[in-house]
């Protein structure tokens, strides 16, 4: 099973916000539309280093073939079918 997509900033700020309100754990996840472990763990986030920003972008092996590459096997698929 994979995983979840990440929170936009806009939910992230909602989170925070709503957290510093007062609102409990559970009100904000029903705000947001996530899980509490999320609210918790975002607003956990926030007090700590001041920052809910993701680095979840860089996950997986590096691609072995560059762009150019991927360009000429494109090609090479569509001139010669079989």
């Amino acid at each position: 099973m994979g995983k979840a997509a990440d929170l936009s900033e806009f939910d992230r700020g909602q989170i925070v916000m709503a957290r510093r309100l007062g609102t409990s754990i559970t009100e904000t996840a029903r705000l947001v539309g996530c899980s509490p472990s999320a609210v918790v763990s975002i607003h956990a986030k926030w007090i700590n280093d001041g920052d809910t920003s993701s680095r979840r972008q860089g996950i997986g092996r590096p691609r072995v073939t560059k762009e150019k590459g991927r360009r000429r096997l494109s090609r090479l698929g569509k001139q010669n079918r079989r």
